[in-house]
């Protein structure tokens, strides 16, 4: 991940390699010139893990040209198999029916096949063999994060009597509604349970709460995924009302005057989007303001900072780096009258890509209030992780980005 791409583009001007390779449930195979372009690897069903082993070797050589054609038709290239009498596949005597169906179906390549010892063969016998049992030491091992609230949780039900007369059920009786035990923690509904005199809420409520700072239906959501107790509601309400940097960095929330009109609703993500900006920010990083794209339908957002002064030129470049690549041209674009958003070229350029603009204007929130509703959350987020170093917004906008895209939305 420090160093430049595993795989290479293709170079027309150079020969593609294919090296191929079959074993008793599956085939592998790897494109290459210099460096490999592409990996394949498939399983055998039915009757294709009776065939011979010749036959497999064969048929792996021809999926792997199949697969990438569009690189090798028109042009001559070399296969490496180890399966040493597939050097004479073009000008053997056909014997069985797999052959003449699967030579039939190489018509039109330019190759030549050449052997390669399977001592050599590595990547390819690794890729036909994925799905075998390997031994415990060649086995990928995956990480997963313990808390090290794990331990407190499994202790303080061990010595609870109202949980062990629980757990005594289960093991008496394993139709016990939605009660389960799994690693030695009592479960219900798959989430932990806690007894209602726990004193781990607290500092559970915390760590879910102070990492974003998020309103209360938000967080209940959070800890509700994991952990059940009675009164849950009351006790995270109470929290939040008494969190110091949620009474100091957010605003008083009122319901919009006059009758709204909204905007119709999407029927695909990333076809409806709204843009915006966040002005005057402290400068850090060079940067003093924050575009904003979210996504109408799914609520997804994107937090850009960019430097001002700005023009129209500057931002739809942004505009490309950022979500065009990873989401494609929307079909309507909600932003206010900003001098970049108005100007000839940024509505020409979107105009010639079929896309049109739905201007705002002022005290309408039926039209950009959504924008106006992410940017104050937004904000909310860059003041409680900043507040006593508020030059330092930019370190934390990915992090505010990643708790809104992951929050509960009541819209969705």
């Amino acid at each position: 991940m420090t160093k430049a791409p595993v795989l290479a583009l293709p170079n027309f001007s150079y020969q593609f390699i294919v090296e191929c390779d079959a074993s008793g449930t599956g085939i592998g195979a790897v494109l290459r010139q210099e460096r490999p372009i592409a990996f394949h690897s498939q399983a055998l069903h039915g009757k294709n893990l009776l065939l011979s082993t010749y036959e497999k070797e064969m048929l792996a050589l021809v999926m792997a040209v199949r697969k990438w054609r569009h690189y090798l038709l028109g042009r001559k290239f070399l296969v490496h198999t180890d399966q040493k009498s597939l050097q004479y596949l073009c000008s053997q005597q056909i014997t069985t029916e797999a052959q003449q169906q699967w030579l039939h179906k190489l018509m039109g390549f330019d190759f030549s096949i050449m052997y390669k010892r399977g001592c050599e063969n590595r990547v390819e016998d690794a890729l036909s063999r994925r799905d075998e049992v390997q031994p415990e030491e060649h086995l990928a091992a995956i990480s997963v994060p313990i808390p090290h609230w794990l331990d407190a949780v499994r202790e303080e039900q061990g010595k609870n009597t109202l949980v062990q007369a629980i757990v005594q059920r289960v093991h008496d009786d394993d139709a016990v509604g939605p009660w389960e035990i799994r690693n030695g923690l009592l479960l219900f509904k798959d989430r932990l349970y806690l007894p209602a005199n726990s004193t781990l809420k607290h500092d559970i409520i915390q760590q879910f709460h102070n990492g974003s700072h998020e309103g209360f239906h938000k967080t209940l959501r959070r800890i509700r995924a994991n952990f059940y107790w009675s009164k849950m509601r009351d006790d995270i309400k109470a929290h939040i009302q008494m969190c110091e940097v949620c009474q100091q960095q957010k605003v008083e929330q009122l319901s919009p005057a006059g009758l709204l009109q909204p905007l119709p609703i999407p029927n695909q993500v990333w076809e409806d989007i709204s843009m915006d900006f966040i002005h005057r920010l402290p400068v850090s990083q060079r940067k003093s303001t924050v575009m904003v794209v979210v996504d109408r339908f799914s609520k997804y957002s994107h937090f850009i900072s960019i430097a001002h002064p700005y023009t129209a030129t500057s931002i739809a470049q942004v505009f490309f780096d950022n979500i065009f690549k990873l989401h494609g041209m929307p079909r309507t674009i909600v932003c206010d009258r900003d001098p970049a958003f108005t100007s000839a070229f940024w509505k020409e350029l979107f105009c010639l890509n079929g896309t049109s603009f739905n201007f705002s204007s002022a005290y309408h929130p039926q039209t950009d209030g959504q924008s106006e509703v992410v940017n104050r959350t937004l904000e909310m987020y860059l003041r409680c992780f900043t507040s006593t170093k508020p030059k330092q917004w930019v370190k934390w906008l990915s992090w505010a980005e990643f708790c809104y895209n992951t929050s509960w939305h009541s819209t969705i």
